[in-house]
């Protein structure tokens, strides 16, 4: 792709797979929409891909001819075009891997938002001082440039959180990532006093799973499962330590919501949950 040609968005390259999902369930090949549909099949192929724009229309026009009649998700499909205006993490493109780019634009139109995180608190919900200690330990090493880069770029995805109508954010934190002790006793201490206060927000759920008395699906990365306008668009990251890898197959979906139940269902209630963080915090 040309220096000069910005790279396709995270929800651009989402829709153009959608519109290859349906074409290739209406059994055509990318040369045969193009001739039903009255383009080239290098078009159609820069549409899937994402590098080329397309309007709502001509989406519908698409879905009309690969015979799909789920109006729900078209019209879903067709909402994905309409944001002509880049976010604020596009200043960000230069400086951080793009998979933390996706994830914040994700996040920016998710309709609701589940996190699993079995040892670090999950990022919306970090402290400054534990996040900047996160990125000190991380490996290879961070200069210190880039370090700071990511503890901005973290602390502004936190404002989905505190914006009109923010999306539902449910926060499933094992008890070990709360005894995590990361920058020290009293950053430790100010997140979990951090974390208690974040918890009492209307759109904010958080519930802990105890060391005790509870099994759960050791999946050994953190989960963060951003919910579309319908299932099918919706998208899972596994936080792992290298990178954050994106789903949006079916059926890999469908394991990461039901590990996330599992992980919901041994967790304590919002509550209980909520007085376990504060007894810990009260014995560091």
């Amino acid at each position: 792709m040309s220096p000069n040609v910005p790279l396709p968005t995270v929800r651009r390259r989402r829709l153009g797979a959608e519109l290859r999902r349906l074409r290739e369930r209406a059994d055509l090949s990318a040369t045969e929409a193009g001739v039903r549909f009255g383009i080239t099949q290098s078009r159609i192929s820069n549409i899937e891909a994402g590098r080329y724009g397309v309007s709502a229309d001509r989406v519908r026009a698409l879905a009309r001819t690969y015979n799909c009649s789920d109006h729900v998700l078209i019209e879903a499909l067709a909402a994905m075009t309409g944001e002509r205006r880049q976010g604020w993490w596009e200043d960000y493109r230069e400086v951080l891997p793009a998979d933390l780019i996706d994830l914040t634009e994700l996040e920016h139109h998710a309709t609701a938002i589940r996190v699993g995180q079995v040892i670090n608190i999950p990022g919306l919900l970090q402290t400054v001082d534990y996040a900047r200690a996160i990125f000190s330990d991380a490996v290879p090493p961070l200069l210190a440039h880039e370090a700071e880069h990511r503890l901005s770029h973290r602390i502004k995805r936190q404002a989905i959180l505190y914006r009109d109508n923010p999306p539902p954010y449910t926060a499933i934190i094992h008890e070990a990532a709360l005894r995590m002790q990361f920058g020290g006793i009293d950053t430790a201490k100010a997140q979990l006093h951090h974390l208690v206060e974040v918890s009492e927000r209307d759109s904010v759920t958080v519930v802990v799973i105890p060391f005790e008395g509870t099994s759960f699906p050791s999946v050994g990365h953190g989960i963060d499962y951003l919910y579309g306008p319908v299932t099918q668009l919706d998208t899972a990251i596994l936080d792992t330590a290298q990178s954050g890898a994106a789903i949006d197959a079916a059926a890999q979906l469908e394991v990461c919501r039901l590990v996330l139940d599992r992980m919901e269902s041994v967790a304590l209630k919002p509550g209980p949950s909520r007085d376990l963080i504060q007894r810990i915090a009260h014995d560091l």
